[in-house]
């Protein structure tokens, strides 16, 4: 049962939770304004706010769910964050090894440190990496990316601030690209998706157009609902192939 809303995956796993800002897309991160309403509400798992916890008590929310799922793994946090130690990592892919029926995405912005930690250790193999790319300065994650041996590689384009230029998809398998939300949203361009979206499509990988978000193709500010998820007329949510 799908039990988020975010569209390429059913089901999110926040063994940590909070963050902190690393790139041009968290400026106006969805997570840390989430977090902070959570808190409000008096949720107990948010009480640090938007501050790095680790949640022992969540490890093993996996084990229950038996059938198979898509799950996003720290989608309120980033798994390779420098205040989460390698020993806490571990023991989140000790629960991803104990269920293979699960595929785990994990996308991070700190691909320096996933290369370090997956340099003495094995990526099993339900286990999806990911990197943002979300402007050109960033582009670097994608070579940290793909000299690993995950079983899909995939690129979150998203929030997309700006053309991105020319991309080196060797080895990726998955391209993931949407706009940003909310009364500050930074407005994305229609030929900075479709350029992408021919990069993809000559280089083999798979495309996923997720939401324009607050701006529309047509460039008008809107609610993001409205502007919907067409591109060139039509809905391209393209999932990796698997081997």
């Amino acid at each position: 049962m799908k039990t988020t809303k975010i569209e390429w995956t059913d089901k999110t796993w926040n063994p940590i939770t909070g963050c902190t800002k690393k790139s041009t897309g968290c400026l106006h991160c969805y997570a840390e304004m989430m977090s902070r309403r959570l808190k409000a509400m008096g949720q107990e798992k948010y009480a640090n706010g938007f501050t790095v916890t680790l949640h022992e008590r969540c490890l093993e929310e996996p084990l229950a769910w038996k059938s198979s799922h898509n799950i996003f793994v720290c989608s309120m946090s980033d798994l390779f964050h420098e205040k989460v130690p390698f020993e806490f990592v571990d023991k989140i892919f000790n629960v991803i090894k104990k269920t293979p029926q699960h595929r785990y995405q994990i996308l991070t912005k700190r691909a320096e440190r996933m290369a370090e930690y997956f340099a003495t250790r094995n990526i099993p193999e339900n286990v999806w990496l990911g990197v943002t790319v979300e402007a050109k300065d960033y582009r670097f994650r994608i070579d940290f990316l793909r000299k690993l041996h995950a079983t899909v590689k995939f690129l979150s384009c998203e929030p997309l601030v700006e053309d991105l230029g020319k991309l080196n998809l060797t080895g990726i398998d998955w391209v993931i690209v949407g706009g940003e939300s909310g009364q500050q949203a930074r407005p994305m361009k229609e030929p900075w998706v479709l350029k992408i979206l021919r990069q993809v499509e000559e280089q083999g990988a798979r495309f996923f157009f997720k939401q324009w978000g607050t701006w529309g193709a047509d460039g008008i500010k809107r609610n993001k609902h409205a502007n919907g998820k067409l591109l060139n007329g039509e809905i391209i949510q393209e999932m990796p192939k698997l081997p």
